[in-house]
């Protein structure tokens, strides 16, 4: 399984936040677009389970099995890129700017929510057959997830608004422990492992995340839902984004950076206590 050390694997996680800032439009792009399409089809593919077996939790253990193939495909979230790049600025790598930064944001959002919108149009063709009937029950429950994770949450006015902030924070606090994952072994199981358990928590929790919210939301307006495109951004998309941003970047970015890249001074054994310790 070939586990690295955190400071192997932390600067491999400078490197590639460098990388990404550098890599072109084009190919920015193509594995942003493809990195939502797979997360999206995962997504339908775990509400499916979830509906068949009447059991949630199966659909959540299942769901990772998306974010492994993008992340083996070394496609691109707009989550992970959250928590990489600035790394790169932090460490004074040269030619990484702000703005550069806040383009690779950009190009990846872009991608995501495109890949995502194809398969949300996609599945819609084909569980409506060429939308000549209703979309049955994986319709119906979507449909309501996004009513309830936009107007559900309006009815708390900032209260709710500031949940969706939280349950976004917490989501990629897990959704980057994923990516991280990707880093830690030489070997596919030991990297699937590794990516598989913080996503499937995340999922079962109900934590909120953007790109996936990028095929959830959309899909559940074309099978009918009771909210409004104003009501997802407002109401969901915008305040996901922005927990997922400083989750991806507080809880894992930059405590591994400072602590196993950036380390303070070690400590130094006072005279006291070396002779305790003899």
């Amino acid at each position: 399984m070939a586990y690295l050390t955190p400071s192997e694997f932390v600067t491999k996680m400078v490197d590639a936040g460098e990388s990404k800032i550098y890599m072109s439009t084009r190919d920015t792009l193509v594995r942003a677009y493809m990195a939502g399409a797979i997360l999206a089809l995962a997504a339908v593919f775990a509400v499916s389970v979830a509906i068949a077996t009447g059991s949630h939790l199966v659909g959540s253990i299942l769901f990772p099995v998306g974010f492994c193939m993008l992340y083996l495909m070394g496609f691109d979230l707009l989550t992970g890129v959250f928590m990489l790049t600035p790394l790169a600025w932090l460490d004074k790598r040269p030619g990484v700017s702000i703005g550069q930064i806040l383009r690779n944001w950009g190009l990846v959002f872009i991608g995501n929510f495109a890949g995502a919108l194809t398969v949300a149009f996609m599945m819609c063709f084909i569980f409506t057959y060429g939308f000549n009937t209703d979309g049955g029950a994986i319709a119906e429950k979507v449909a309501g997830i996004g009513k309830a994770r936009t107007l559900g949450y309006a009815e708390y006015g900032l209260a709710g608004w500031f949940t969706i902030f939280i349950r976004g924070m917490l989501c990629n606090w897990m959704v980057s422990l994923g990516v991280v994952g990707a880093m830690v072994s030489s070997h596919v199981s030991g990297k699937v492992l590794a990516m598989w358990m913080p996503i499937m928590l995340f999922f079962f929790m109900g934590f909120e995340h953007s790109v996936v919210n990028m095929f959830l939301f959309p899909f559940g307006l074309m099978m009918g839902g009771e909210f409004s495109v104003a009501d997802y951004f407002i109401w969901n998309e915008i305040p996901t984004a922005l927990g997922n941003l400083f989750g991806g970047i507080a809880f894992t970015g930059l405590t591994l950076f400072s602590t196993h890249y950036k380390t303070a001074p070690k400590r130094k054994l006072t005279s006291r206590a070396r002779n305790i310790a003899a």
